[in-house]
């Protein structure tokens, strides 16, 4: 792994805007690795503890909708951190593949993109409350007025960062493709506009490329 250890487990996170279709491709991923007999364990974020739970909770509610830029960066790294210690790094200590529905990367995209944080202040949390990186991360692309198409077309309520304007996943989607430019041996790009058996098709071959690559 990236960062300041090494496990003999795996970290894969997946990273994407809104509409993506991130649920139907991490139930594809969650399925792919367990096939290959391994343990697996899956998380999302913010959430995946029953504090980290609390916090999403804050995160998401709509009537939140003022929250400070740097209370909403804090928060998801308070979330983050429990999640590190309690689940990801005891799962990757003994040699589990841990499937993270976003990671760290998000805040770069969306506090940093989105709202304008200062990447540094974000990098530096990074090192001093996470220390650790994905080894693989898939980036689900796709055009920002496609995807937020496809969540209206849910219908229900949105949740707070879905209320925001097409302009702030411009920026998000932006950080995120920069981020994979920067980091190419670390991140695939999938282009999530196709039909889902063509993002999965992108995703399997992503990801056996990867566990070829890691035990070879």
């Amino acid at each position: 792994m990236s960062g300041t250890k090494t496990f003999p487990g795996k970290l894969v996170s997946l990273e994407g805007g809104e509409g993506a279709g991130k649920s139907t491709a991490m139930q594809f991923l969650a399925d792919r690795i367990a096939a290959r007999g391994v343990e697996m364990v899956r998380v999302r974020e913010p959430g995946g503890t029953p504090a980290g739970e609390a916090i999403r909770a804050v995160l998401l509610d709509p009537q939140f909708k003022g929250l400070d830029a740097n209370a909403e960066l804090l928060l998801m790294f308070a979330a983050r951190a429990q999640l590190v210690s309690q689940v990801i790094k005891p799962a990757l200590e003994r040699g589990a593949v841990v499937l993270a529905d976003r990671f760290t990367d998000a805040s770069f995209a969306y506090q940093g993109g989105g709202r304008g944080i200062d990447e540094a202040f974000i990098a530096e949390l990074e090192r001093r409350v996470v220390g650790i990186k994905p080894d693989l991360s898939l980036l689900l692309d796709v055009p920002v007025e496609a995807g937020l198409a496809r969540v209206r077309g849910r219908g229900g309520e949105q949740d707070r960062i879905e209320t925001e304007a097409s302009s702030f996943f411009e920026r998000v989607r932006g950080a995120y493709r920069e981020r994979a430019a920067r980091e190419p041996q670390r991140w695939r790009i999938i282009d999530a506009s196709q039909t889902v058996e063509g993002v999965q098709a992108q995703l399997g071959r992503a990801l056996d490329g990867f566990f070829g690559e890691a035990n070879a």
